[in-house]
């Protein structure tokens, strides 16, 4: 997580709440991921049904945040502006769950390191769970982000020799290992490497494009769950 070992510094960037938590009579603490990294500030009377900055911090929103940061370990709110609110997320309990896990995975991958990429992965996918897009697929999609934001993305150009996947090769994925290994009646082919590699490469609005068969992907969102632990 960010610390400034600043004070009286103003900074003003766009940011996701990943968590909030009430504090005292009318505070809130929000934990926020920014192209900057991760913050943890204070929105002061932000309960209070007059307060300003009501209303424009909410859960699933892309805010611009105004934050001073004096020698308190938060930072403190001055103002807040929504941009965009991605209220359809709510209408649906996989999307919501899914958004949830999202966010969750994210504060927790952003608190021990900071990377421009935990922000612009949570906006891709908060943008697609509003939009309706598949929630599979963009969960495959966000566990392999997320993996190689984390230094931990999977190896879908080499099998566990070391040698380049072969085009028209099956293999199975060897989880000791954490890499394919030739096998003529493995269940990952050209196509599905293909996909993965798709995935784990191409913008999210790219991906959704593509039509990919139902077996096929499950196999894959299930290969990829157990690879990142979900």
């Amino acid at each position: 997580m960010q610390k400034s070992t600043a004070v009286n510094k103003d900074i003003r960037t766009q940011g996701f709440v990943l968590k909030r938590t009430n504090y005292g009579e009318a505070d809130r603490i929000l934990n926020i991921i920014t192209p900057l990294g991760k913050y943890a500030v204070i929105a002061k009377s932000v309960r209070k049904s007059r307060s300003k900055l009501a209303g424009s911090i909410e859960m699933f929103s892309l805010i611009d945040f105004n934050i001073h940061q004096g020698r308190s370990e938060f930072g403190v709110v001055t103002g807040a502006k929504m941009l965009e609110y991605y209220g359809e997320i709510l209408h649906d309990y996989r999307r919501m769950e899914l958004a949830g896990m999202i966010l969750k995975k994210i504060s927790q991958a952003a608190e021990s390191a900071s990377s421009e990429e935990y922000f612009d992965i949570t906006k891709q996918c908060l943008f697609g769970l509003n939009a309706g897009w598949n929630p599979d697929l963009i969960e495959a999609w966000f566990l392999l982000h997320l993996m190689r934001a984390m230094g931990e993305e999977m190896n879908l150009y080499r099998d566990n020799m070391g040698n380049k996947l072969i085009e028209g090769q099956n293999y199975t994925f060897d989880f000791t290992a954490s890499a394919f290994v030739v096998d003529g009646r493995g269940e990952f082919g050209t196509n599905k490497i293909k996909m993965l590699r798709l995935l784990a490469t191409a913008k999210l609005s790219v991906v959704v494009k593509v039509k990919i068969e139902d077996l096929m992907f499950q196999n894959i969102l299930d290969l990829v769950r157990v690879v990142a632990r979900v």
